[in-house]
C-alpha cells in the first residue's frame, strides 16, 4: 500500500493485524488487543484504550504496550508495506 493510507484502510485490516500479532506474540496481543484507532497522520497511528479502564477489573498495560510497540509497528509494516509510530491517547 502506499502513503495515502488512511485510519479507515486501517481499520478495514486491524483484525488481521491483530491476529497476525498473537501468532507472534501473545503477549503482545494482550497489550493491544483492545485498543480502537483513533486517527493515522504523517505515519502516527494514535491507538485509545479508554474503553479497557471502563471494566470492573479494568487493566493497565501501558508499560508492555511501550515495550512492545516496536512488534505492532513491524506487523503493520509486514500488511501494509509502510512504516508507522505507534501512540497512545
Amino acid at each position: 500500500m502506499n502513503s495515502d493510507l488512511t485510519v479507515a484502510d486501517l481499520r478495514a485490516r486491524w483484525n488481521e493485524v491483530l491476529d497476525q500479532l498473537e501468532r507472534a506474540n501473545r503477549v503482545a496481543w494482550i497489550a493491544f488487543f483492545d485498543g480502537r484507532l483513533e486517527s493515522f497522520d504523517n505515519g502516527r497511528l494514535t491507538l485509545d484504550f479508554t474503553d479497557s479502564s471502563k471494566l470492573a477489573m479494568g487493566h493497565d498495560y501501558r508499560e508492555a504496550r511501550a515495550r512492545m510497540a516496536p512488534q505492532l509497528q513491524s506487523v503493520i509494516r509486514d500488511i501494509f508495506g509502510i512504516s508507522v509510530v505507534v501512540l497512545e491517547k
